[in-house]
């Protein structure tokens, strides 16, 4: 809106477009409720206060009123589904505006793909900005499907909507001043870049917090959330499908330090989104914990809009955005009505209006998968009394490092249901290289089958584990014919499946048909054995090499703390 045309509406000497009246607005500046209506000319909220006029009036009859929701870090392709599709997820619940990071989509097709997500997010009720991805590869330990340095990156930051650089995951790169990682770090000097450091500490933290990461979404305890908030940075509290940290990280966030605070969603998949909810469910997650209501609605909107820079939006004042929730309960926070930009978007957790649906030529994010099937070799020869075992711990993306003794049979280390000793393997899908990591994983809880995924984060090759090679065979085959997707298999037969097209990574069907694949296929996997609330988005986080402490990739099995490939075996 025209500040000419602003003007005459705040001052009152024009009718405004809508009104909402007796509402109790939530003031994210200065912490209180106060009542009032809010007059929205356009797109713009126009003022906040008493005896304004408008063509459209709503009776809140004191209902709450807050800002938009924000999610400071989330990969929109973790949703399994399209932007238009994540938005008719997020938005009826209260969430307007993202911050998402497309180094899934961009690790397998680079920035064609990031261009496509700009492309497909376009002109939603749901603002989509978009942090360009630092770690395309994340590391030299895995092969992804594109490589993005400094230059390319830099030849991305004008697209409209990019803001800033994504989640800096080469900590050792940063810290002990590897050319490349510099290289990225200065190029976005002064501009937003986001942190990605799990468990670093002491004098690697002040390094690292010192070359330019400002903000952190992995924090796992209140003792490492707050070293990072005294050091400057941003925390913002994540509760995802794999990874839930938010009931440990609560009892960290204090009157004082809550504005360096926010909330990240990070990787969630449908059925939690459409059950459980977005940031309004991590919101009613932290008041459960204790947390003040009105400092939970700051942290899902001031608060993170500050550390974007997202001046134009955050709260309910004259000039904002007008991306508005109505709630009828503080201590239950629950959209009932959503504005974006101005328009009434959704009532009661459903959309309203005509959504529009960006006709985007997606050609170009298709075909991803690239295996030679017939080179495919699962054995692993035995060359050792111990080997080192991932140790899945459940809720979280981190990993354990186990030592075990193998079971073998003529010479070949095999799986061993009975001690949840089961196969993983990493095969590499973009280039046809025929890499193919081998290794053991112990926390899965199959009893029989394998599942399969080409979501396999961050590289996102195609990740199998398994009791049997015929069944992991079976699983890795289907997910090459879908072009990239989800499977459960028992020796030859395909339990079942959610395919995934776009990338490996996304489907472009409504996001109900993809939860209710979903659903099928975690029941599947549980009636094969695994108790894990997802064992899907488990499995995808078993070859992401920057997150401890034992990983597998294409290349092998990597111990994150010592940053390098390690020997299955132990002499």
């Amino acid at each position: 809106m025209k500040l000419v045309d602003f003007l005459p509406v705040a001052r009152g000497d024009e009718p405004a477009d809508l009104l909402l009246r007796g509402g109790r607005v939530v003031n994210v500046f200065t912490g209180e409720i106060v009542e009032a209506d809010v007059a929205i000319a356009g797109d713009v909220i126009v003022g906040v206060g008493e005896a304004y006029e408008a063509a459209e009036v709503i009776d809140l009859g004191g209902q709450y009123v807050a800002p938009g929701l924000i999610d400071a870090h989330v990969h929109v392709e973790s949703s399994m589904v399209t932007p238009p599709q994540f938005a008719r997820a997020v938005v009826p619940r209260g969430t307007t505006t993202v911050v998402t990071d497309p180094h899934e989509i961009a690790n397998v097709i680079g920035a064609d793909g990031i261009r496509y997500m700009l492309d497909v997010s376009e002109g939603l009720p749901l603002t989509v900005y978009v942090n360009l991805p630092s770690s395309v590869p994340a590391t030299h330990m895995a092969t992804a499907g594109a490589e993005l340095n400094a230059e390319g990156l830099l030849a991305l930051s004008d697209l409209p909507r990019v803001i800033g650089l994504a989640e800096f995951m080469n900590v050792p790169g940063a810290v002990l001043g590897d050319p490349g990682a510099l290289d990225k770090l200065r190029a976005f000097q002064g501009n937003v870049i986001d942190g990605h450091s799990p468990g670093v500490t002491g004098k690697w933290l002040q390094a690292y917090v010192g070359a330019g990461p400002g903000s952190d979404h992995e924090c796992m305890t209140a003792e490492e959330m707050v070293e990072k908030l005294r050091l400057g940075m941003y925390v913002f509290v994540r509760e995802a499908t794999g990874a839930k940290n938010l009931k440990a990280l609560a009892p960290a966030v204090t009157l004082q330090n809550s504005r360096r605070c926010g909330f990240s969603t990070d990787d969630r998949h449908p059925p939690d989104l459409l059950d459980e909810g977005h940031v309004d469910y991590l919101i009613r997650l932290a008041v459960e914990a204790g947390l003040d209501p009105v400092t939970a609605i700051q942290m899902a909107t001031l608060n993170t809009a500050e550390w974007f820079r997202l001046r134009d939006r955050g709260a309910i004042a004259p000039g904002k955005r007008a991306d508005v929730v109505v709630f009828s309960d503080l201590q239950d926070f629950r959209a009932g009505m959503v504005f974006a930009g101005g328009a009434l978007v959704a009532r009661d957790g459903e959309t309203l209006g005509e959504w529009p649906v960006p006709d985007v030529d997606d050609a170009a994010v298709r075909g991803t998968v690239h295996v030679e099937w017939g080179q495919l070799d699962f054995q692993i020869p035995a060359r050792g009394e111990q080997m080192r075992v991932i140790g899945v711990v459940p809720d979280q993306v981190v990993t354990t490092r186990l030592l075990q003794s193998p079971k073998v049979v003529d010479g070949i280390a095999v799986a061993d249901p009975e001690r949840d000793l089961l196969k993983l393997a990493v095969i590499e899908r973009h280039r046809g290289t025929g890499n193919v990591g081998l290794g053991f994983v112990r926390g899965m809880g199959l009893k029989r089958g394998a599942l399969a995924g080409s979501v396999g984060h961050d590289a996102h090759n195609l990740t199998v584990v398994g009791c049997d090679d015929d069944s992991m065979m079976t699983a890795a085959r289907a997910v090459g014919e879908m072009g990239g997707g989800l499977v459960a298999a028992l020796g030859d037969e395909v339990l079942g499946t959610v395919p995934l097209p776009i990338a490996g990574l996304m489907s472009r069907q409504p996001i109900e048909i993809v939860r209710q694949q979903t659903d099928e296929l975690v029941s599947i996997a549980h009636d094969l054995g695994s108790p894990l609330h997802d064992p899907f988005m488990t499995l995808g986080f078993l070859a992401l090499e920057v997150i401890p402490s034992l990983k597998l990739t294409d290349k092998g099995l990597v111990d994150v703390e010592q940053f390098e490939i390690v020997s299955l075996w132990v002499d």
